[in-house]
């Protein structure tokens, strides 16, 4: 995975990650991560934008293809916070509950958005590219610092 942009406010920060297939049989990922105070707004992709551009590859795709919104449960209290679809289709449902594990994980608020065709998504591979996005997600989300900015 490599870095391509990041901006450099201090309480608003956007990052772009190139997410290499773990099979050659499926398209790259891209990730463009909005930190905000609190919470982060991700995107996930396909992408056929080389990683040196990686940058670019949210402009070409579909934010409300599947969105969700999950916050992490209250301090003291196991399990899943709150957590709803904002956007979705009849053919996909996935940002919902990766939402929630990556709310779980990271104490945070995340609006994800998860830009997979469902013809993709039908194949037996596309649990693999799911895979795939949840993992760059979080390492992404893991190499970001406590105010959401790139800690090398």
């Amino acid at each position: 995975m490599a870095a391509a942009s990041q901006g450099n406010s201090s309480l608003i920060s956007v990052t772009s990650k190139y997410v290499a297939p773990s099979d050659p049989s499926l398209p790259a990922l891209a990730l463009q991560i909005t930190s905000l105070v609190g919470s982060y707004m991700i995107w996930v992709g396909v992408t056929n934008q080389p990683p040196e551009s990686v940058q670019n590859a949210a402009r070409s795709g579909v934010l409300c293809r599947d969105w969700a919104c999950a916050m992490p449960a209250p301090p003291g209290h196991a399990g899943f916070g709150p957590a709803t679809s904002l956007f979705r289709s009849s053919s996909s449902d996935v940002s919902f509950s990766m939402a929630q594990r990556l709310a779980r994980r990271f104490h945070r608020q995340i609006f994800l958005s998860v830009d997979v065709p469902a013809t993709l998504l039908s194949t037996p591979r596309g649990s693999h590219l799911l895979f795939d996005a949840e993992k760059g997600i979080v390492a992404a989300l893991s190499s970001l610092g406590e105010h959401g900015q790139e800690v090398s």
